[in-house]
């Protein structure tokens, strides 16, 4: 996946979905919807200024049951495009002037998520300066300079050594700790350092909304009150891991990351809107149904395009990509009110899962449930082997689960597996015998039972 994204803007629309198929078995059309979105995006880059800024994203809506990939396909997309992405559900919203989260603050969580990936984008670049100063700063704990007073003793025409910082001797034990600290000699040996600490939590009576306004009271009292040096000892790991941000912190240039992060959000970001079926009015007009009317209609500017203000600055919602998904079971996606539904013009259905989709799932994909549990053993020396037959048997109970009970998609998968390998993940560290072999007889005696008792089934798978 990595080295994929060095090279993303050169993937066509057919290569962007052989990607996601590593991850996601099926629902090649919602695939296909998103790699040709994601490659418009490509596409607009390249154009000249006038027409980019006249082409504007098409949101996709994902029309499906839960469970069948909606949220893989986008959050994977984002992954693979190095986009920062942000999954939100419609429900968590509320109208302006009722309590609760207002939408325009998913612009202001993007822009975090955005700061944050440029900013580590940054440390990696300086990563190696970094080591060398958290080396210096650890050797001198190790080591104090001995400093000279040379102006003092020139009064009185004394012979002093011309080193102002370290003197022959504190070299040489640098250079031979340097050399152990390098090899992993001294990480539980303990030193004592000088580290920043917060001040006090201060209480004190805000605005209402302050958030949603993009004010961080929290940054203004940071920069305000003085901070605080507290002598620590701690050992050289920990020493490491509390000096590694802080050193990073003076070699970054925090108004670049933020003019590139804002961009960044702007041009490439993805936010991906859960449950929007959950919103969608009934067409009442009291009760629950004007609230849900009401966040739709605050939605509609922030999809359509208008300017947020967040604590980094003003962002530009007109060119993210806004992927809405829901299940339509209750509601059809024509219960949305007609201004949000003309901002989603690309409408896909995915389909159910069967089970040979089920057997897909547990053997295809790169980061596949079997091969995850398999990796989760072999730390504890044990080789775990699934059958064909057995895949089989899973897939065919999660898939008449699915049918007597709730339709939970692949997610039943998890429920399932985790019980079948209950007693083996408990017992794992104290096996004699180093090698499990998961058949067809080893799944029906684990579940036959359970499989058989509708009632017990419906609590614990």
């Amino acid at each position: 996946m990595r080295d994929v994204r060095k090279n993303f803007d050169e993937l066509t629309p057919r290569q962007i979905v052989e990607e996601l198929n590593k991850y996601i078995i099926g629902q090649y059309e919602a695939k296909k919807a998103v790699a040709i979105a994601i490659r418009n995006r490509i596409r607009r880059q390249r154009l000249p200024e006038e027409w980019r800024k006249e082409v504007i994203p098409k949101n996709i809506l994902l029309i499906g049951p839960t469970g069948v990939g909606k949220t893989e396909i986008a959050r994977r997309l984002a992954q693979l495009s190095g986009s920062p992405f942000l999954k939100v559900e419609a429900t968590k919203f509320t109208e302006v002037g009722y309590v609760g989260k207002n939408v325009d603050s998913m612009i202001r969580d993007l822009v975090e998520i955005a700061v944050n990936m440029v900013k580590q984008e940054k440390i990696k670049e300086v990563e190696p300066r970094v080591k060398e100063l958290v080396e210096e700063r650890i050797l001198e704990a190790l080591v104090p300079s001995r400093k000279q007073g040379l102006p003092f003793a020139n009064i009185f025409g004394l012979q002093v050594q011309s080193e102002s910082v370290e003197d022959q001797d504190v070299r040489r034990r640098r250079a031979e700790l340097r050399e152990k600290l390098r090899n992993g000699e001294l990480e539980d040996l303990e030193i004592e350092l000088d580290v920043e600490v917060q001040q006090p939590g201060i209480g004190f009576v805000g605005i209402p909304d302050m958030e949603d306004m993009g004010i961080d009271f929290s940054q203004i009292l940071g920069n305000i009150l003085p901070k605080q040096r507290k002598r620590r000892r701690m050992k050289i790991s920990e020493a490491r891991r509390i000096l590694t941000p802080i050193e990073s912190e003076k070699l970054i240039d925090m108004d670049e990351v933020i003019q590139q992060a804002l961009k960044l959000a702007q041009e490439r970001g993805i936010i991906f809107i859960d449950e929007l079926d959950k919103i969608a009015g009934g067409g009442s007009s009291h009760g629950p149904d004007v609230s849900r009317q009401g966040v739709q209609r605050d939605l509609l500017p922030i999809v359509e395009g208008t300017t947020v203000t967040t604590k980094y600055g003003p962002v530009r919602t007109d060119y993210i990509l806004f992927i809405g998904a829901g299940a339509f079971h209750m509601t059809k996606p024509t219960d949305l009110i007609p201004e949000l539904q003309g901002r989603f013009p690309i409408r896909v259905e995915l389909e159910p899962l069967k089970k040979q989709d089920f057997v897909r799932i547990l053997t295809e994909p790169e980061n596949a449930l079997t091969k995850q549990y398999k990796a989760l053993l072999y730390t504890e020396g044990i080789e775990l082997e699934f059958t064909d037959d057995a895949i089989d048997e899973i897939a065919e109970i999660a898939t008449r689960l699915n049918e007597k009970l709730e339709n939970i998609g692949a997610r039943r998968l998890y429920t399932v597996l985790e019980k079948l390998l209950e007693d083996v993940m408990f017992q794992a560290p104290e096996l004699e015998e180093k090698k499990v072999v998961v058949d067809r007889e080893f799944v029906r005696r684990k579940l036959g039972d359970l499989i058989k008792d509708e009632n017990l089934a419906a609590y614990i798978l």
